[in-house]
Order: structure tokens, then sequence, then C-alpha cells
């Protein structure tokens, strides 16, 4: 599995991004690299933000992973670590001052599947309606001593993400980062002018160079 980096929009040209923190955007389900994309003219000035296309076509749009092995807020181990790795593998070939991750859905645990990864690369993550994918991992002891700063924010009428998905992510979270915690009343799988507001305050704090 790898990411095509001519699938990456970016919103700086290559010259102008290796000195600048870098903040990656990841997609949900059957999505694709433009629909997050819509966001980066209201993130923080300062970092390139580069919005990755998933490398599954999926019903009409792109995926990190399918179910097989799996099921709703429990995927297969294989099949998440598969898509950590292709994203670990692309930043590698990059150069930047720091790299943040923005994930939605699907895109939202992977960005803390990576964080377990790369336990310290991270200099923040946002979380959006997500989950942390179950099961232990090597990367979590590191993480206890870490602790980065990740923000997670879901609506109380998201009927995508099962209970037990947000229950395992309320327990985890304080225990292998440093959590803002948010929970947005009335607001479905969705993204809220609120939540957005309260998010770019802590991209801002945290994910400048």
């Amino acid at each position: 599995m790898k990411i095509d980096p001519n699938a990456v929009r970016w919103s700086a040209p290559e010259g102008e991004r290796a000195a600048r923190p870098l903040l990656v955007l990841l997609h949900g389900y059957g999505s694709n690299e433009g629909d997050l994309f819509t966001l980066a003219p209201q993130l923080p000035a300062d970092p390139v933000v580069a919005s990755v296309r998933a490398p599954i076509a999926t019903n009409g749009g792109y995926s990190w992973w399918d179910m097989t092995g799996g099921r709703p807020g429990a995927p297969s181990s294989n099949n998440v670590n598969a898509a950590a790795l292709a994203v670990i593998d692309w930043l590698d070939s990059l150069e930047y001052a720091s790299v943040s991750l923005f994930g939605f859905s699907q895109g939202a645990a992977l960005a803390l599947q990576l964080n377990r990864h790369a336990p310290g690369r991270f200099a923040a993550t946002v979380s959006l309606a997500g989950f942390v994918p179950p099961g232990g991992h090597a990367g979590d002891a590191q993480l206890e001593s870490v602790r980065p700063p990740i923000f997670w924010g879901r609506g109380t009428l998201d009927r995508v993400i099962p209970a037990e998905a947000v229950e395992r992510t309320s327990v985890w979270l304080p225990q292998h980062s440093t959590p803002t915690i948010r929970v947005y009343e009335n607001l479905a799988h969705s993204i809220s002018a609120v939540e957005l507001t309260e998010l770019n305050e802590f991209l801002r704090d945290n994910c400048e160079a």
C-alpha cells in the first residue's frame, strides 16, 4: 500500500514548504483529498496544508482500509497498520519543520494510530468523529511518557461511530496523550463551526514551529 504523491493537494508550492510546519489532512471513508481541503482557508495560516488521498478506491471515493476482518469501530489491526505505515513512508519523503495531523472519521482513527506508530513525531493531532483502533500497540508504552497533544471532537448525535469505540477512546486518550476532549450537543457525524473554532485554537497553540 502506498500514498500517491500526485493525489496530494497542497496549500503552498513545493519551494515554500520545507521551512514551515506541515498539517496533514486525512479524509473519511469513501471521500477524497478535496473534502477536508475545503477547510484549508479556515485553518491556521502558518502550517502548510497537505490533504492526502487514501489509497483504496471505495464507493466512488477512497478509504484507508476496507472492513475485511473487522467491523464498524473495530477494524482489522493489519489493515489499520498498513495504512499507517503508508502514511509514514510518504512523510519520510518530505521536508518540514514539524508535522501535525487532522483526521475525520476513518482518517481520525488513522491519525490516532499514527501516533502509536511514531510516538512523539507529531506536534499535534486533531481527531474528529473518530476513535482509537482496538487492541494494544507497541507504541502505547512510549505514548504514556510522551503524551502528545490530541484534540478529540465528537457529536452527541453521531450514529456512525459505535458506542464501544467511543468508550474505548475515552479511556485510551487520557492514558496516552495530553487530550483536549470536546463533545458537541446535537452534532451528527460532521464538523460544526464551533468545533472548527476550537480546533483552530488548539492547532495555533501546538502545531506552529
